[in-house]
């Protein structure tokens, strides 16, 4: 049984509290230890210390005027789950201490892979490592020695090919930010990587470049989940071909940071080139990371509390606010919109201004900025379901009129 001597290890009363101070709006700080302490306060007493900068301190990305950054809330069932991970500590490198763990995120995978034409993969934290793995697999599995990718994707892919020792070329865009396929010379021998969703924009690579070349990887860490979407998937159309697919689940699917799907069209060929063995293992761990947590445990959560249909509504949601947003920019004569949004990024700029002087007159996070054409522009990216799009937009035309 377990001790109940060393309360630290318990539920207690403690977890109430943190979500009384879950819920409280103001917060007044006081001055955080320099030095790591020789004697500790207690629990209660440190999260009534930490939670003026941990929540008060915080960039609040549910507020109904956030379309600054790829980063939505979270709904309140991936926080139960990401309690329950903490408290349970499962190490998906070792089955026997994870056996749900493993499951669920087979369950996942199992799931979504159907949606992009893929057949297997596993969970990782973040898209970073998911394009990692996935160029480690074209170079062990299809023996890869260059990767060729647009001016506009992520900087993972470069620095990705670094790592692996692999040559890298750069290929320009063309008036829409996708990769220019006209500069494309022989790629027969490489891996073309094609984004669906440039971070700057959100444009996407022409996707019917899938298969042309000997490893086809797509980052769709952005728009991937528009695939999903009945109305948005044809989107995407093309993303099955490829041999490999990144998506951010801590984007649109919604989910707490240090999230990400990597898939493979034949995960057999991939896993075999991308797993190791040991003397204490009882299964190859397949990827990057060793030890890994259950990340797939508030993903599975999300799922079944919100099915496909709840969580293509809330996508669905940010892109109608989008083409609202972009249509009322481009009617404002003191606006110039670099173009209509395709995947619920909108970029733009004043005409009567400098883009840094109205940046600083509207409430901050309610955009980011991006550097297009050598010029500054503003960027407003649809990933909070809760914003009011009305009042951003009301407010843009008080300080542009």
């Amino acid at each position: 049984m377990r001790s109940n001597k060393d309360q630290s290890f318990s539920a207690n009363e403690g977890l109430e509290h943190a979500v009384k101070l879950l819920q409280q709006v103001s917060f007044e700080a006081e001055n955080l230890p320099k030095k790591c302490p020789i004697s500790g306060i207690g629990e209660l007493e440190t999260m009534d210390l930490l939670a003026p900068h941990v929540l008060g301190r915080a960039a609040r990305l549910d507020r109904s005027d956030a379309l600054a950054h790829m980063d939505p809330p979270t709904p309140w069932i991936t926080w139960v789950a990401a309690l329950w991970n903490a408290s349970l500590n499962q190490n998906l490198l070792h089955p026997a201490t994870a056996p749900f763990a493993l499951e669920a995120e087979k369950l996942v995978i199992d799931w979504l892979t159907p949606f992009f034409g893929m057949n297997g993969g596993h969970l990782c934290s973040g898209s970073t490592l998911a394009n990692l793995t996935s160029l480690w697999a074209a170079r062990d599995a299809a023996g890869i020695k260059r990767v060729v990718a647009s001016k506009a994707s992520h900087l993972s892919i470069k620095k990705s090919a670094r790592i692996l020792g692999l040559s890298y070329e750069e290929i320009p865009t063309n008036s829409k930010g996708q990769i220019d396929a006209e500069q494309l010379k022989n790629i027969s021998d490489a891996c073309l990587v094609l984004t669906a969703g440039t971070t700057s924009t959100g444009s996407i690579d022409p996707l019917k470049l899938a298969g042309q070349a000997k490893w086809t990887h797509v980052d769709a860490a952005w728009a991937g989940p528009l695939c999903l979407s009945p109305s948005h998937a044809h989107l995407l159309e093309g993303i099955e071909k490829a041999d490999s697919v990144a998506v951010s689940a801590h984007k649109w699917f919604f989910q707490p940071k240090d999230s990400a799907l990597v898939m493979f069209r034949n995960p057999k060929k991939a896993n075999s080139a991308i797993s190791f063995g040991g003397g204490y293992l009882t299964s190859p761990n397949i990827g990057v990371q060793g030890s890994r947590g259950a990340a797939a445990i508030p993903l599975l959560a999300t799922l079944i509390a919100w099915g496909r249909d709840g969580l293509v509504e809330r996508i669905d949601r940010t892109m109608l606010m989008a083409a609202k947003l972009a249509e009322n920019l481009n009617n404002n004569k003191g606006i110039a919109l670099w173009g209509m949004p395709t995947t619920g990024v909108t970029v733009f700029r004043p005409l009567k201004c400098r883009t840094e002087e109205l940046h600083k007159r509207l409430p901050e996070g309610m955009f980011s900025s991006c550097m297009l054409e050598d010029k500054t522009w503003l960027r407003s990216v649809a990933a909070n379901p809760l914003a009011e799009i009305d009042e951003i937009i009301s407010t843009i035309d008080d300080e542009i009129n």
